[in-house]
């Protein structure tokens, strides 16, 4: 997924997130959700389900994410 380098990074402010260190972290965290989510889809369509199906839930899931930490603004 190399479009995760192109991500500009802000907070909730607007500012941008200018630390090369938490932009490689939210990199490598991404990369790493990508490769978690394409090998539960694999299993997913390998145990007879359908892929779009399976997207779908994951949208869903993706959707109820909450921080227990908030910035403060």
């Amino acid at each position: 997924m190399t479009m995760t380098q192109d991500i500009v990074w802000r907070s909730p402010q607007g500012t941008v997130i200018a630390c090369v260190e938490k932009n490689k972290v939210m990199h490598e965290n991404l990369v790493e959700i990508q490769q978690v989510c394409q090998d539960a889809l694999d299993d997913a369509v390998l145990m007879g389900c359908d892929q779009e199906q399976f997207r779908s839930v994951l949208a869903v899931l993706v959707g109820q994410l909450h921080s227990e930490h908030w910035a403060q603004e």
